[in-house]
Protein backbone atom coordinates (compact mmCIF):
# COMPACT_ATOMS: atom_id res chain seq x y z
CA UNK A 1 0.00 0.00 0.00
CA UNK A 2 1.52 3.31 -1.06
CA UNK A 3 1.44 6.54 0.83
CA UNK A 4 -0.44 8.16 -2.03
CA UNK A 5 -3.17 5.52 -1.79
CA UNK A 6 -3.41 5.98 1.97
CA UNK A 7 -3.79 9.72 1.63
CA UNK A 8 -6.39 9.67 -1.15
CA UNK A 9 -9.54 9.47 1.04
CA UNK A 10 -8.01 11.90 3.54
CA UNK A 11 -7.36 14.40 0.78
CA UNK A 12 -10.89 13.96 -0.52
CA UNK A 13 -12.23 14.56 2.99
CA UNK A 14 -10.17 17.72 3.39
CA UNK A 15 -11.24 19.06 0.00
CA UNK A 16 -14.87 18.59 1.07
CA UNK A 17 -14.18 20.42 4.34
CA UNK A 18 -12.38 23.21 2.50
CA UNK A 19 -15.30 23.72 0.08
CA UNK A 20 -17.82 23.90 2.91
CA UNK A 21 -15.76 26.29 5.01
CA UNK A 22 -14.93 28.41 1.95
CA UNK A 23 -18.61 28.88 1.11
CA UNK A 24 -19.56 30.08 4.60
CA UNK A 25 -17.95 33.57 4.57
CA UNK A 26 -19.63 34.42 1.26
CA UNK A 27 -23.08 33.30 2.42
CA UNK A 28 -22.75 34.75 5.92
CA UNK A 29 -21.63 38.11 4.50
CA UNK A 30 -24.68 38.25 2.27
CA UNK A 31 -27.26 36.91 4.70
CA UNK A 32 -26.04 38.04 8.11
CA UNK A 33 -24.30 41.31 7.26
CA UNK A 34 -25.78 42.86 4.12
CA UNK A 35 -29.40 41.84 4.58
CA UNK A 36 -29.50 42.55 8.31
CA UNK A 37 -27.98 46.00 7.84
CA UNK A 38 -30.01 47.18 4.85
CA UNK A 39 -33.40 45.47 5.06
CA UNK A 40 -35.79 46.65 7.76
CA UNK A 41 -38.78 44.27 7.92
CA UNK A 42 -42.08 46.10 7.57
CA UNK A 43 -40.45 49.46 6.77
CA UNK A 44 -40.46 49.90 2.99
CA UNK A 45 -39.29 53.53 3.03
CA UNK A 46 -36.25 52.93 5.25
CA UNK A 47 -35.30 49.76 3.37
CA UNK A 48 -35.46 51.54 0.01
CA UNK A 49 -33.42 54.43 1.40
CA UNK A 50 -30.79 52.05 2.80
CA UNK A 51 -30.43 50.20 -0.50
CA UNK A 52 -30.12 53.43 -2.51
CA UNK A 53 -27.52 54.76 -0.08
CA UNK A 54 -25.51 51.51 -0.14
CA UNK A 55 -26.18 50.12 -3.59
CA UNK A 56 -22.64 48.78 -3.90
CA UNK A 57 -22.98 46.86 -0.65
CA UNK A 58 -26.36 45.48 -1.72
CA UNK A 59 -24.94 44.31 -5.06
CA UNK A 60 -21.90 42.79 -3.36
CA UNK A 61 -24.26 40.85 -1.11
CA UNK A 62 -26.00 39.37 -4.15
CA UNK A 63 -22.73 38.44 -5.84
CA UNK A 64 -21.30 37.07 -2.61
CA UNK A 65 -24.31 34.79 -2.20
CA UNK A 66 -23.96 33.54 -5.79
CA UNK A 67 -20.26 32.80 -5.28
CA UNK A 68 -21.04 30.93 -2.07
CA UNK A 69 -23.62 28.83 -3.88
CA UNK A 70 -21.20 28.06 -6.71
CA UNK A 71 -18.61 26.84 -4.22
CA UNK A 72 -21.23 24.89 -2.27
CA UNK A 73 -22.37 23.20 -5.48
CA UNK A 74 -19.14 21.19 -5.68
CA UNK A 75 -19.38 19.94 -2.09
CA UNK A 76 -21.82 17.02 -2.66
CA UNK A 77 -19.79 15.88 -5.68
CA UNK A 78 -16.68 15.54 -3.53
CA UNK A 79 -18.64 13.90 -0.71
CA UNK A 80 -20.11 11.46 -3.23
CA UNK A 81 -16.60 10.29 -4.05
CA UNK A 82 -15.93 9.78 -0.36
CA UNK A 83 -19.24 8.14 0.61
CA UNK A 84 -20.36 6.16 -2.44
CA UNK A 85 -18.56 3.14 -1.00
CA UNK A 86 -21.18 3.07 1.77
CA UNK A 87 -24.26 3.18 -0.47
CA UNK A 88 -24.28 4.59 -4.01
CA UNK A 89 -28.04 5.19 -4.09
CA UNK A 90 -28.07 7.21 -0.89
CA UNK A 91 -24.95 9.09 -2.01
CA UNK A 92 -26.68 9.95 -5.29
CA UNK A 93 -29.78 11.11 -3.42
CA UNK A 94 -27.56 13.36 -1.30
CA UNK A 95 -26.12 14.94 -4.45
CA UNK A 96 -29.54 15.42 -6.05
CA UNK A 97 -31.10 17.12 -3.03
CA UNK A 98 -28.33 19.69 -2.72
CA UNK A 99 -27.95 20.33 -6.44
CA UNK A 100 -31.69 20.97 -6.71
CA UNK A 101 -31.30 23.83 -4.24
CA UNK A 102 -28.63 25.63 -6.29
CA UNK A 103 -30.76 26.76 -9.28
CA UNK A 104 -33.54 27.75 -6.88
CA UNK A 105 -31.09 29.89 -4.92
CA UNK A 106 -29.66 31.40 -8.12
CA UNK A 107 -33.02 32.28 -9.66
CA UNK A 108 -34.22 33.62 -6.34
CA UNK A 109 -31.57 36.36 -6.51
CA UNK A 110 -33.52 37.88 -9.41
CA UNK A 111 -35.93 39.17 -6.78
CA UNK A 112 -33.11 41.25 -5.28
CA UNK A 113 -32.12 42.54 -8.70
CA UNK A 114 -35.78 43.47 -9.28
CA UNK A 115 -35.63 45.59 -6.13
CA UNK A 116 -32.57 47.38 -7.53
CA UNK A 117 -34.26 48.00 -10.87
CA UNK A 118 -37.26 49.53 -9.13
CA UNK A 119 -34.93 51.98 -7.39
CA UNK A 120 -32.88 52.75 -10.50
CA UNK A 121 -34.83 55.88 -11.43
CA UNK A 122 -35.44 54.66 -14.98
CA UNK A 123 -37.90 56.71 -17.08
CA UNK A 124 -40.37 53.85 -17.45
CA UNK A 125 -40.83 53.80 -13.65
CA UNK A 126 -42.20 57.36 -13.50
CA UNK A 127 -45.73 55.95 -13.72
CA UNK A 128 -45.27 54.81 -10.11
CA UNK A 129 -45.24 57.10 -7.10
CA UNK A 130 -42.37 56.90 -4.62
CA UNK A 131 -44.58 55.06 -2.14
CA UNK A 132 -45.60 52.53 -4.79
CA UNK A 133 -41.99 51.88 -5.77
CA UNK A 134 -41.00 51.38 -2.16
CA UNK A 135 -43.88 48.96 -1.66
CA UNK A 136 -42.84 47.00 -4.75
CA UNK A 137 -39.26 46.87 -3.49
CA UNK A 138 -40.46 45.34 -0.24
CA UNK A 139 -42.66 42.91 -2.17
CA UNK A 140 -39.68 41.57 -4.13
CA UNK A 141 -37.54 41.38 -1.01
CA UNK A 142 -40.29 39.37 0.67
CA UNK A 143 -40.44 37.09 -2.37
CA UNK A 144 -36.67 36.65 -2.04
CA UNK A 145 -37.10 35.64 1.58
CA UNK A 146 -39.75 33.06 0.68
CA UNK A 147 -37.61 31.76 -2.18
CA UNK A 148 -34.92 31.20 0.42
CA UNK A 149 -37.38 29.10 2.43
CA UNK A 150 -37.95 26.86 -0.60
CA UNK A 151 -34.21 26.41 -1.22
CA UNK A 152 -33.74 25.90 2.52
CA UNK A 153 -35.97 22.83 2.50
CA UNK A 154 -33.48 21.13 0.19
CA UNK A 155 -30.56 22.38 2.31
CA UNK A 156 -32.17 20.31 5.02
CA UNK A 157 -33.16 17.28 2.96
CA UNK A 158 -29.64 16.61 1.70
CA UNK A 159 -28.44 16.22 5.29
CA UNK A 160 -30.58 13.12 5.83
CA UNK A 161 -28.84 10.83 3.29
CA UNK A 162 -25.53 12.46 4.24
CA UNK A 163 -26.16 11.70 7.91
CA UNK A 164 -27.22 8.14 7.10
CA UNK A 165 -24.05 7.56 5.06
CA UNK A 166 -21.83 8.99 7.78
CA UNK A 167 -23.61 6.90 10.44
CA UNK A 168 -23.21 3.69 8.41
CA UNK A 169 -19.74 4.41 7.05
CA UNK A 170 -17.54 2.94 9.78
CA UNK A 171 -14.80 5.40 8.84
CA UNK A 172 -16.47 8.45 10.41
CA UNK A 173 -17.91 8.86 13.93
CA UNK A 174 -21.56 7.83 14.17
CA UNK A 175 -22.39 10.84 16.31
CA UNK A 176 -21.71 13.06 13.28
CA UNK A 177 -24.36 11.17 11.35
CA UNK A 178 -26.86 11.61 14.18
CA UNK A 179 -26.16 15.35 14.33
CA UNK A 180 -26.62 15.69 10.56
CA UNK A 181 -29.99 13.91 10.65
CA UNK A 182 -31.09 16.20 13.49
CA UNK A 183 -29.90 19.13 11.38
CA UNK A 184 -32.00 17.85 8.48
CA UNK A 185 -35.20 18.00 10.51
CA UNK A 186 -34.20 21.38 11.92
CA UNK A 187 -33.77 22.96 8.49
CA UNK A 188 -36.95 21.42 7.08
CA UNK A 189 -39.08 22.42 10.07
CA UNK A 190 -37.60 25.92 10.12
CA UNK A 191 -38.24 26.61 6.43
CA UNK A 192 -41.66 24.97 6.33
CA UNK A 193 -42.60 27.16 9.27
CA UNK A 194 -41.58 30.20 7.22
CA UNK A 195 -43.92 29.07 4.42
CA UNK A 196 -46.84 27.81 6.51
CA UNK A 197 -46.71 29.74 9.79
CA UNK A 198 -44.58 32.84 9.17
CA UNK A 199 -45.50 34.45 12.48
CA UNK A 200 -43.67 31.61 14.30
CA UNK A 201 -40.59 31.59 12.04
CA UNK A 202 -38.40 33.73 14.30
CA UNK A 203 -39.13 31.54 17.33
CA UNK A 204 -38.44 28.29 15.47
CA UNK A 205 -35.23 29.69 13.95
CA UNK A 206 -33.88 30.50 17.40
CA UNK A 207 -34.53 26.93 18.51
CA UNK A 208 -32.97 25.12 15.54
CA UNK A 209 -30.19 27.53 14.53
CA UNK A 210 -27.53 26.15 16.86
CA UNK A 211 -28.19 22.42 16.12
CA UNK A 212 -28.19 23.16 12.39
CA UNK A 213 -24.85 24.96 12.49
CA UNK A 214 -23.27 22.42 14.83
CA UNK A 215 -24.20 19.46 12.61
CA UNK A 216 -22.51 20.80 9.49
CA UNK A 217 -19.58 22.50 11.18
CA UNK A 218 -18.82 19.38 13.21
CA UNK A 219 -18.57 17.30 10.05
CA UNK A 220 -16.50 19.91 8.21
CA UNK A 221 -14.05 20.33 11.08
CA UNK A 222 -13.73 16.57 11.57
CA UNK A 223 -12.99 16.07 7.86
CA UNK A 224 -10.48 18.91 7.92
CA UNK A 225 -8.64 17.93 11.11
CA UNK A 226 -9.06 14.17 11.42
CA UNK A 227 -10.07 13.09 7.92
CA UNK A 228 -11.31 9.50 7.72
CA UNK A 229 -10.21 6.12 8.99
CA UNK A 230 -8.35 5.06 5.85
CA UNK A 231 -8.31 1.35 6.71
CA UNK A 232 -12.09 1.27 7.20
CA UNK A 233 -12.66 3.40 4.10
CA UNK A 234 -10.61 1.02 1.95
CA UNK A 235 -12.48 -1.93 3.43
CA UNK A 236 -15.82 -0.39 2.44
CA UNK A 237 -14.46 0.51 -0.99
CA UNK A 238 -13.41 -3.10 -1.59
CA UNK A 239 -16.78 -4.40 -0.42
CA UNK A 240 -18.66 -2.11 -2.82
CA UNK A 241 -16.37 -2.76 -5.80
Amino acid sequence: MTTKEEMSPKKTARIAAFLFLLSLPFMFFSFLYVSSNLIVPGDAATTASNIMASEGLFRSGIVSWLIGQMVFMFLPLVLYKLLKAVNKNHALLMVIFLLVSVPIAFINELNQFAALLLLSGADYLTVFTADQLQALVMLFLNLHEHGGFIAGIFWGLWLFPLGYLVFKSGFLPRILGVLLIIGCFGYVIDNLTGLLFPSYKAIVSQIVLVPNLISELALALWLLIKGVNVEQWEKRALESA
